[in-house]
């Protein structure tokens, strides 16, 4: 199974399991994670979520091969089952706990933006390259980025599209805290138990004040990343880097305007 899911002691475990692909996710795979997190939202035995990868890689990001085939006929990425996934986490009422070690790409990292408690090893490496692929931001991580990091980082992050380490994601406030590798799953779980151990009314009553606020902006701005993405999406520049990135070559935007 290329996602390995576990109930148990109150917490549904999602686990990155695709180690010879760098756990690079399938649609297949979205849309396992996406029923098991719809799941656990009507599952009062439920009481935490918690997403880990391996200990040498959180995810490479999407399956570009699998992406390209999976692309529904009507283009946009509503779609599609990686909008699926990401609906489900951003509006579940469960508290979400994420353990990062190794490289979190792409969406790797832009689904940390949707978790309550983020926690990294010092091993771990983030990355949002999605100018370099021809492509815009996606799932609100323009806004949600620029609110935990401000503007300027945020905009290196998100136009330049470099990785960036472990220490400089808990400078940025991406992260709440950056463990040794071997200390990170442990420490996790750790959390996730401690948030079952308190009254569930309590942490959904927290969790949704704390969002309330930007629920509004965020809806508003995944549509309009989504509509700019499923756009560009067909236009030569991303043509451009998709076949650079399968003739394992550099792209050359310089024909563009």
């Amino acid at each position: 199974m290329d996602i390995l899911s576990s109930k148990e002691n109150g917490i549904l475990t999602l686990e990155f399991n695709r180690p010879e692909r760098k756990n690079a996710i399938t649609a297949a795979m979205y849309q396992t994670m996406a029923d098991a997190i719809n799941d656990a939202e009507q599952d009062s035995a439920v009481r935490a979520i918690l997403i880990v990868g391996k200990p040498e890689i959180f995810t490479a990001g999407n399956d570009l091969e699998d992406f390209m085939k999976t692309a529904p006929s009507s283009g946009t990425l509503e779609d599609r089952s990686v909008f699926k996934f990401m609906m489900a986490l951003s509006g579940t009422t469960k508290p979400v706990v994420a353990a990062v070690a190794g490289a979190a790409v792409g969406i790797g990292t832009t689904l940390l933006m949707h978790c309550d408690l983020v926690y990294a090893a010092d091993t771990a490496k983030f990355s949002m390259p999605f100018s370099q692929l021809g492509l815009c931001p996606e799932f609100a991580s323009s806004v949600l980025l620029t609110q935990i990091a401000g503007y300027p980082r945020a905009a290196e992050k998100l136009m330049l599209g470099e990785a960036f380490l472990a220490q400089e994601a808990l400078e940025m406030g991406l992260v709440s805290r950056v463990l040794p590798a071997a200390e990170l799953l442990a420490f996790a779980q750790g959390q996730a138990a401690k948030v079952v151990a308190l009254p569930a009314s309590s942490i959904r009553a927290t969790k949704q004040l704390m969002k309330a606020s930007r629920n509004a902006l965020v809806s508003e701005t995944i549509t309009a990343e989504n509509k700019l993405f499923s756009a560009m999406l067909t236009a030569p520049e991303a043509k451009e880097a998709f076949t650079a990135f399968f003739q394992k070559r550099k792209p050359d935007f310089s024909q563009f305007a």
